[in-house]
Parts: structure tokens; sequence; C-alpha cells
């Protein structure tokens, strides 16, 4: 379980670093890029290895309702982290898109899977990605929002989300469970 708080701290510590240190992070030119983004990788090395030896309770199991729920919040997902909103006619005025987007995965991840290595992974991004927009918005509070795309746009970017999500739950079979039932 170390591993895994270890890789959720390393994650949400390298992307607050810029928010929180701007003249630290801003000292270490186009260098602190590399930097940061080895530390975004080793904590994502972190969190997976963390995640596979994790041992604790479990709460509630995989069932078929929350598999479908859960399939149905990855599209809005998938949606949300996509182009789609700051391009299309419907959310074009949301400030955080992605965010929310990933915000969306970690709860549903939370949905369907009931355990306690679930609760610190899940849990621990989606705590990240509120206190990240929560941080943005006090950090820079003058945001425009991009011009209002067309609703064609928007259709698109949900027919490839659904496409994403199939090819996304047959990887996911293929290296863990499945997520289709």
């Amino acid at each position: 379980m170390l591993l895994l708080i270890l890789g959720v701290a390393l994650w949400a510590g390298a992307h607050f670093f810029k928010r929180l240190m701007p003249e630290k992070r801003a000292a270490m030119g186009d260098k602190g890029k590399g930097i940061i983004a080895l530390a975004l990788v080793a904590s994502i090395v972190l969190m997976v290895l963390g995640y596979r030896m994790a041992e604790g309770a479990v709460f509630w199991g995989r069932h078929p309702a929350t598999v479908g729920i859960n399939n149905l919040i990855m599209i809005f997902a998938l949606y949300f982290t996509s182009p789609g909103p700051s391009k299309g006619a419907i959310f074009y005025k949301m400030r955080h898109p992605m965010l929310f987007g990933f915000a969306l995965w970690a709860a549903s991840h939370i949905l369907v899977n009931g355990d306690v290595a679930s609760f610190v992974l899940f849990g621990g991004l989606l705590a990240w990605a509120l206190a990240e927009m929560a941080i943005i918005n006090k950090s820079e509070p003058a945001w425009t929002p991009p011009a209002k795309g067309k609703i064609a746009k928007d259709g698109m970017f949900l027919a490839i989300s659904v496409l994403l999500l199939a090819i996304i739950g047959y990887i996911h079979g293929l290296l863990g469970p499945v997520p289709f039932g």
C-alpha cells in the first residue's frame, strides 16, 4: 500500500509544483519539463505496482449494475478529456473540462471497485483533480472561455469517445478486469 500512496502523492506533488511554487518551477526552465515528466512516469509506475500489490478490505465487488453505470460515466469522462468541450457548442464555457473528465473517471472507478486500494488510488486522484481545479481558479481568477463551436463537434467527439471506450475497454480487459461484464 505504501507504493500506491507514494505514487498518488508524487502525481499530485508533480502537478501542484507549478502552481504552489511558481518561482522554483520557473527557475528550472525547460529542463524542469523533463524532470516533471520523469516524476509523473515514476508516479504512474508506483501507482500501478502499488495497486497490483495492495491488499485490504473489500466493501463491495463488481456488480452488473455498477459496471454498466461505470461504462456510461466513462463515455462522458472520455468526452470531457477530449477537445470536444472547448470546440463544441454545449460545454465551451466550462473552465476545466479535462480535470472534470479525470474526476469522473476516478469517481466511476470508485463506484465499480469497492476495495481499500481503489479508495486510495482513485479517491486520491479524485481529490487531486478537485484540488487542482480550485488551485487554478484561485491562482488565475481571470479566464475567458473559448468561442462557441458547432454542435456537430460535440457529436463528433462524443462518437469518438464511444469508440475510444471500446478500444480502451479491450486493452483494459487484456491487462486487468474486463470492463464490459
